[in-house]
């Protein structure tokens, strides 16, 4: 049984409460923007949102203006990989949900670090099928990892 993204949404920005005010926040394989978008009303410094289908990269732009958040939420539309190249600066938060059938992308972890985009003290929070069971991921040390029916969310920091 898969819970409500409500649940796991609430249950993420539950644990990154005292981390999120001020925060450069990462939103890879952003979706709907709701990730985002929940980071900006809870205090996130700025949200970077990365979506590769083009059209749902521009909902969530047209959502943003809406909203009233533009100038704390921009919008990259390509694929992490491409996008990965574009961005600069370091994060403090990165949030990845790749689809559950796709491979764990072992790249995005190589490149968050190779492109030194991450703060010294980022959280990468990787969602994933919690029937999955995650290899050991170069560069990086798992803090711990929390499952919500068939949800998972892995939560790990770059080794220094």
């Amino acid at each position: 049984m898969r819970p409500t993204p409500g649940r796991v949404k609430e249950a993420l920005f539950s644990i990154l409460a005292p981390r999120i005010a001020d925060a450069r926040f990462l939103d890879l394989y952003a979706g709907t923007g709701a990730i985002g978008f929940e980071a900006v009303s809870r205090g996130a410094a700025s949200v970077v949102a990365v979506e590769a289908h083009r059209e749902t990269a521009h909902a969530i732009t047209e959502a943003a203006e809406r909203f009233g958040v533009v100038d704390k939420l921009t919008v990259v539309a390509a694929p992490y990989e491409r996008a990965l190249y574009r961005l600069e600066g370091k994060f403090d938060i990165v949030f990845a949900d790749p689809p559950y059938a796709s491979d764990i992308p072992l790249q995005m972890f190589r490149l968050l670090r190779e492109r030194e985009l991450l703060a010294d003290d980022a959280l990468v929070i990787f969602e994933h099928s919690a029937r999955t069971i995650l290899p050991e991921i170069p560069g990086y040390r798992s803090l711990r990892e929390e499952v919500y029916g068939d949800v998972a969310l892995a939560f790990f920091e770059p080794v220094q």
